[in-house]
């Protein structure tokens, strides 16, 4: 544990928080504090925008063979359309992806990720997984387990608070 993480716990719990509680929830934030600046120095040497990887990561998650609207795209990244039209513009001249006229609605638009947009999400997950692999080594697989098994029981109670 480093210095600061312990003086960031400490002031937690002198202005009332529970030590257990602290610990976990300063931990998590720390990890991911420090993840994220990874990540952003990731999307910076691959020349994308958080905007765009947001893009390209639900087109992969739920754009199928037959892709996703605009309007889809720009409520997901919480942009409004004109901003995912400009979006949309740079990554179709960058190849990344495509659009075409939805076949059951020639006013739609449907934006499908393209083979390099794929390539590119391919390449950045298995350099990212490098690193989470060595973020995670210290750990054995069940250790592995038993954490993502804790942190998805966390999870479901924040979904519960929001419902």
């Amino acid at each position: 544990m480093t210095e600061t993480y312990r003086k960031d716990v400490a002031v937690f719990v002198a202005a009332g928080g529970e030590e257990s509680v602290q610990r976990v929830i300063t931990a998590v934030h720390g990890l991911a504090r420090r993840l994220n600046q990874w990540y952003d120095r990731q999307l910076a040497d691959l020349d994308l925008s958080a905007g765009e990887w947001a893009v390209i990561s639900k087109l992969v998650r739920d754009g199928g063979d037959d892709g996703l609207t605009p309007s889809v795209l720009a409520d997901a990244a919480n942009v409004s359309p004109s901003s995912m039209t400009h979006r949309l513009d740079r990554m179709a001249e960058r190849g990344l992806v495509a659009r075409s006229t939805d076949p059951t609605n020639r006013v739609r638009v449907r934006v499908v990720l393209t083979h390099a947009g794929w390539e590119l999400f391919s390449s950045a997950i298995r350099e990212s997984n490098m690193l989470e692999a060595d973020i995670l080594a210290p750990l054995s697989p069940q250790r592995r387990r038993q954490l993502a098994e804790l942190l998805e029981q966390v999870i479901e109670g924040l979904d519960k608070l929001d419902q």
